[in-house]
């Protein structure tokens, strides 16, 4: 049975020595909203455009449903392609822009009318197709991408970073359309962002790419909740970074000391020997803060540096005397714990709330 999908075995792209993009291998499948998440010079576009047929890789291979497409051109991929932007034509209309695809591939009225009225009511512009684009709002203008990106029923969209030109407030509306329309439609989208909210409230998968490499890919909650390396966990939300050494192992449980203390991480079958260096990534929302020493699990004490009210939640920044400064994070509405600068508190957290990272040096 054909793989239904896009397929990437081991894909890279180089520039003369450096290497924009290192030996990658990835499934996409049908009908899935993946996201290639990464900062500024990952590699993430330069794979997009690969995919895309733009840019041809240095080796390896892709395919569409089992289908052999490396060395096909872009127009023949049949792949949609949305950039940050926008790239409408202002001399067209709405109507214009979004039939330019169907007049280039020659699509016959009045079936070409009817798509374009049915790609406009999908992204809610029907009565602005008379608009020219220096007319509309940012919103709108990519809504008119979209459209026209949307109109000739590609197998796959492709997005390379389309909300960065808007603003935080419209780009959080235009999120919950693109996830709506994504849904409705069920085209495979392949999303290029360096924004790590965007990639989680909106993908079903995301794949984290660094320096060119992909470092882990899965679904938000377990590259949030299961960083394999330091950098997935800095990068996706805030981590404390905890380096120890291993004291002992009893089956699930790994003792090591940091500063001085022991503490307990609920571990994997992966057996550590003593003496091994060892760092554990630890959430701030993980981590519970108290006037008092409480709890059976793994806590310290120390000193509150700063603290700051956010309405549904509390950031504090503690000075321990073992782990250095801890980042943490509470609800707004109960603690007690005296937030007070220089305040003595003891913070806990239980052995399975941290997870073993790889170092990223």
């Amino acid at each position: 049975m054909a793989d239904r999908g896009l397929r990437l075995e081991a894909i890279s792209k180089s520039y003369g020595a450096v290497a924009a993009v290192t030996p990658t291998t990835l499934t996409v499948a049908k009908g899935e909203f993946f996201a290639l998440l990464g900062p500024s010079g990952s590699g993430k576009t330069t794979l997009l455009m690969v995919i895309a047929g733009f840019v041809a890789p240095s080796s390896g291979a892709l395919y569409l449903d089992d289908k052999l497409i490396t060395d096909d051109l872009p127009e023949a991929r049949n792949f949609g392609m949305v950039f940050q932007g926008y790239a409408l034509f202002p001399h067209m209309t709405v109507m214009e822009n979004v039939r330019f695809p169907l007049w280039v591939r020659k699509v016959a009225e009045p079936e070409a009318t009817k798509r374009i009225r049915d790609a406009l009511d999908l992204v809610k512009l029907g009565h602005l197709a008379d608009r020219m684009p220096r007319t509309l709002s940012g919103g709108q203008q990519q809504r008119v991408a979209l459209a026209r990106a949307l109109v000739y029923r590609p197998a796959i969209l492709l997005l390379d970073e389309p909300l960065g030109a808007l603003d935080r407030k419209l780009r959080g509306e235009v999120q919950v359309e693109l996830k709506a329309l994504h849904a409705k439609l069920g085209t495979t989208f392949i999303y290029v962002t360096h924004d790590q909210d965007e990639a989680l409230s909106m993908s079903d998968r995301v794949a984290v790419m660094h320096n060119g490499e992909v470092l882990q890919s899965g679904t938000p909650r377990e590259l949030y909740e299961r960083p394999q390396t330091e950098f997935v966990a800095d990068f996706l939300g805030e981590s404390n970074f905890i380096v120890g050494e291993v004291a002992g192992q009893d089956g699930g449980m790994l003792m090591y000391r940091a500063g001085g203390q022991l503490f307990q991480q609920a571990c994997c079958e992966q057996s550590f020997p003593a003496g091994h260096r060892v760092t554990l990534a630890l959430r701030p929302e993980r981590i519970a803060v108290s006037s008092e020493r409480l709890g059976n699990g793994n806590r310290t004490s120390g000193r509150i540096e700063s603290w700051s009210y956010l309405g549904t939640h509390i950031n504090l920044k503690v000075a321990t005397e073992a782990l250095g400064p801890i980042s943490l994070t509470m609800p707004g509405w109960t603690s007690d714990a005296a937030l007070a600068t220089n305040a003595l508190v003891w913070l806990s957290w239980d052995p399975s709330a941290a997870v073993i990272v790889r170092d990223d040096a």
